[in-house]
């Protein structure tokens, strides 16, 4: 009987750290936007792991025709790889974001290397496109409490996402991801999507890229209007 308290103490502990590291929209290690005003028709776009050859480039080109604004949370070592391609979504006007240098999980690093993860992409990004990132995705989500300071240092805004389709699996064809979408919309969406591979540069992403015409013609013909990831950032 002496027991039960302190063990049910030691579970609550651990299921709230659980639950901080792994949701990828949990506040226990701070503030994260995952998700826009429930009133109203907003969608927000947001694309992960880039850049990318295949498949950044001709999102790009659906994205200028729809007129539709996106957030682009890119790795580090992408865009030292494909400078080009990332010059190309900070100048089509869409939200660049950080996503660390090599796609790192963070629930197990120190606050030394979380900050060499950020800063390095972050000097990288500004060097590359001329433009200053505001976002910032934690790799699958996974956070620790060394995350926000680093990110606040930076002047970050830390994002989660609403839903994600599992469109990175290679098993997931174009028609299925669209369906995906389709069926989860909500207002204030924000929807997690991959232009990129983290782990291989040239990863074939090109499934998402052929479902995102008609991902906009889906969430349009639904009343959705699409919106830019700044709105939310932390004023």
């Amino acid at each position: 009987m002496t027991l039960t308290a302190p063990l049910a103490a030691c579970a609550a502990i651990v299921g709230a750290w659980a639950y901080g590291t792994y949701e990828p929209n949990s506040r226990v290690f701070g503030r994260v936007v995952g998700r826009g005003a429930r009133t109203g028709r907003a969608v927000y776009l947001t694309f992960d792991d880039g850049p990318n050859p295949g498949a950044t480039e001709p999102i790009l080109e659906t994205l200028a025709a729809a007129g539709v604004p996106a957030a682009f949370f890119l790795v580090g070592d992408h865009v030292r790889r494909f400078p080009t391609i990332a010059r190309q979504v900070a100048r089509a006007g869409h939200d660049v974001g950080n996503h660390t240098f090599r796609l790192r999980k963070l629930h197990f690093a120190g606050p030394r290397r979380i900050r060499d993860e950020l800063e390095r992409t972050h000097a990288l990004i500004v060097e590359t496109t001329e433009r200053t990132p505001r976002a910032f995705r934690a790799p699958h989500g996974y956070r620790n409490p060394f995350v926000a300071p680093a990110a606040r240092r930076l002047g970050y805004t830390v994002f989660g996402w609403t839903f994600g389709v599992w469109d990175s699996d290679a098993r997931v064809a174009a028609p299925e991801i669209r369906r995906r979408v389709r069926a989860k919309l909500r207002p204030g969406a924000i929807v997690l999507l991959h232009d990129g591979d983290g782990y291989d540069p040239h990863g074939d992403r090109r499934r998402t890229a052929d479902a995102l015409p008609g991902i906009i013609d889906d969430a349009r013909a639904a009343g959705y209007e699409f919106r830019s990831l700044a709105e939310l950032a932390t004023r």
